[in-house]
C-alpha cells in the first residue's frame, strides 16, 4: 500500500516547549467543512493514519498530528500519561487554530479521545472509535500480545515495517511504559460521560476487539453507534481505509444538522 503524502502537507508547531509534528490536508473546502483529527494508536505515529487521511481530505479539514514522544515530534525525558497527552493535543490545536474538531482514533487513540472528551468537552464534537481498547475482559499484556498475533492475518504487511519503524523512533523504554499505560487505563468506567455522537468501527476479523466489548462501549457511550467492516482486523485505518473513510463520511454527514443545531 502506498503512503503518498501528496494530499497532506507536514507542519511542526512549537507547545510547551516541544515541537509537535502532524500532516495536514491542503485541499480547498467550503467553510463548513468539517475538521477531523486523526489520533494514532500504541507507540506509533500518524504515519500509518495516511491513506485514511487521504480519503477523508477531499470532504475534511484533516489533521494527523504525532503526540509528544512518537513519531517525528520531540521526545520528551518524561513520559506522558493520558490526562497530559489530552491536554497537550488540546494546546496544540489552540496554536493550530482548532476550536473545535471531530476526532478519530485508532486502537490506543480511542483512549486518548475519551480523555480528551472528558476533560475537554467543548473542544470536541464527534468521536470515531476504530478499535477502540482496552476489553476489560483481557487486560492482560500476555492476552493482548496473543491477539495482535491472530490479527496479523488480517492486516496489510506493508503495515509492519511502518510499525517497527514508529517503535524504533520511540524506543523501548517508551515503548514498554506506553503500554503500561494503556493496559491501565479503565476506559469503560469512563465511556458513560462522553457527550458527543460516538460512533465505534469494528472489524470483523478484529480479536482484540471481540463483538461482545464492541456492543458493550456502545451501551456505555449515551450517543453511540456500531458499524462493523466486514472482514477487517484491528486497524482499519491502514488495511481497510475505503471501509473506513465510508462508514465515517455517512456518520459526518448524518449528524451534520445535529451540530449545526447545537452551534444555534
Amino acid at each position: 500500500m502506498s503512503l503518498s503524502e501528496e494530499k497532506l502537507q507536514r507542519q511542526y508547531t512549537m507547545v510547551d516547549g516541544l515541537s509537535i509534528h502532524d500532516r495536514r490536508s491542503t485541499e480547498a473546502l467550503p467553510e463548513d467543512a468539517p475538521i477531523v483529527i486523526l489520533i494514532h494508536g500504541l507507540v506509533v505515529s500518524s504515519r500509518y493514519m495516511m491513506p485514511t487521511a487521504e480519503l477523508l481530505a477531499p470532504v475534511a479539514h484533516v489533521y494527523a498530528p504525532d503526540l509528544p514522544g512518537y513519531g517525528e515530534s520531540d521526545k520528551p525525558d518524561y513520559m506522558l500519561e493520558l490526562p497530559e497527552l489530552a491536554d497537550i493535543l488540546c494546546k496544540w490545536m489552540d496554536a493550530v487554530g482548532i476550536e473545535k474538531a471531530t476526532m478519530l482514533g485508532n486502537s490506543f487513540g480511542c483512549q486518548i479521545i475519551v480523555e480528551f472528551a472528558i476533560r475537554h468537552p467543548n473542544r470536541i464534537e464527534r468521536a470515531v472509535l476504530q478499535g477502540p481498547t482496552m476489553n476489560p475482559h483481557a487486560r492482560t499484556f500476555g492476552q493482548q500480545l496473543w491477539q495482535l498475533i491472530l490479527d496479523s492475518r488480517y492486516e496489510d504487511s506493508s503495515q509492519a515495517p511502518i510499525q517497527a519503524y514508529d517503535y524504533w523512533q520511540a524506543g523501548l523504554l517508551r515503548a514498554v511504559c506506553t503500554v503500561q499505560i494503556a493496559l491501565a487505563d479503565r476506559i469503560e468506567a469512563k465511556l458513560p460521560d462522553v457527550q458527543v455522537p460516538t460512533l465505534v468501527v469494528r472489524g470483523e476479523k478484529d480479536p482484540l476487539v471481540p463483538p461482545y466489548w464492541a456492543e458493550e462501549v456502545v451501551e456505555l457511550l449515551p450517543q453511540g453507534q456500531l458499524a462493523v467492516i466486514p472482514g477487517g482486523g484491528h486497524t482499519l485505518n491502514y488495511s481497510a481505509p475505503v471501509e473506513l473513510s465510508r462508514v465515517t463520511k455517512a456518520f459526518l454527514e448524518a449528524t451534520k444538522s445535529q451540530m449545526v443545531t447545537q452551534e444555534i
